[in-house]
């Protein structure tokens, strides 16, 4: 599957309110999916000593997948292409890898 057939199927199971704009749902969703991310691995490390087990790994593909539904969404309220971020992301990094400017901070380097 590719992220464009993932964008369009997972657009079926997209049923949520209108909170004054159709986007405000799905964004809050993401950073809620996200949070969740960070809390599991939080507690590996806190609780496990950061030894990620196939039980932790199983449970932090179900977050990340909603996650990427999340990611979905958003990119569908705005008319955006999950492919097209992909690409461009991917894009980017490889530009600023071959500048030497992987590392750093800002948008623009």
């Amino acid at each position: 599957m590719n992220f464009s057939e993932y964008q369009t199927n997972s657009r079926a199971t997209a049923q949520y309110p209108s909170i004054g704009h159709s986007v405000i749902y799905p964004t809050l969703g993401l950073v809620n999916e996200a949070g969740e991310v960070a809390g599991k691995i939080k507690k590996i490390f806190r609780d496990k000593n950061g030894e990620i087990n196939d039980e932790a790994r199983a449970a932090l593909q179900a977050e990340l997948g909603d996650v990427l539904w999340y990611i979905a969404q958003v990119c569908t309220e705005l008319d955006i292409s999950l492919e097209d971020v992909a690409e461009a992301n991917l894009a980017k990094l490889l530009d600023r890898q071959a500048r030497g400017k992987i590392q750093g901070d800002g948008d623009h380097r």
